[in-house]
């Protein structure tokens, strides 16, 4: 009989693993696509319809065994390096890169200047 309890909860377990490691997958994935109705928000934290399907395409594509940065692919080459809330550095985002840097480099050159007109 304990054999039968241990056998019975180990099958009911093996279903909620599985699902809690694509769950997570998804949720991952779903953090860093940017819903293109709510334009603030990821998929993850949007509700709009939109972002419900992309949920189920994103399902779809991990039932299908697409990796993580293959799903990525496919949904830039269906709505371009805009939908990833973190965009690889290629020609189309190097200036998103490299702003920050540049803006960082003006702004020290201006402190560095007007502290050394004070002294």
């Amino acid at each position: 009989m304990r054999i039968l309890k241990i056998t019975l909860i180990i099958l009911l377990l093996i279903p909620n693993l599985l699902f809690a490691d694509n769950q997570f997958e998804r949720n991952k994935i779903t953090k860093n696509l940017r819903c293109l109705i709510c334009q603030g928000q990821s998929v993850y934290d949007s509700d709009s319809d939109f972002a419900n399907s992309m949920k189920i395409l994103v399902d779809k594509k991990l039932a299908e065994g697409l990796s993580e940065n293959e799903i990525y692919e496919f949904f830039k080459e269906k709505y371009g390096d805009w939908i990833l809330y973190d965009p690889g550095l290629n020609k189309n985002t190097y200036i998103l890169w490299l702003l920050p840097i540049l803006i960082f480099l003006l702004g020290g050159a201006i402190i560095f200047k007007k502290l050394k007109f004070k002294n």
